[in-house]
């Protein structure tokens, strides 16, 4: 995703509901997220979804690194030989 302009990515609600249509192809275009405003205050964003796909990836990818260093810290990891030898074995059955 790219990084956010704060002076072309920030539109408050009537705007948005006004020309949803240009605002679909900015985040499309752009690939950057804009943030929807209401009363000053930011409430919603608007994202491509194929960004929104890739974020989720990265959410998992980073929430199995935090559950494999818990596990390593608690003690329960396991060779490197003795994994490859089990992931080996379920490969061949």
């Amino acid at each position: 995703m790219q990084r956010l302009k704060i002076d072309q990515d920030i539109k408050p609600l009537s705007e948005v509901r006004t020309g949803i249509a240009n605002f679909i192809k900015q985040v499309h275009d752009t690939k950057r997220p804009v943030i929807i405003t209401q009363h000053g205050k930011s409430v919603a964003v608007l994202l491509d979804v194929h960004e929104y796909e890739s974020l989720q990836e990265r959410l998992e990818l980073l929430s199995d690194i935090q559950a494999s260093l818990a596990q390593l810290e608690a003690g329960e990891s396991v060779e490197h030989e003795r994994a490859k030898e089990q992931v080996l074995k379920r490969v061949r059955k």
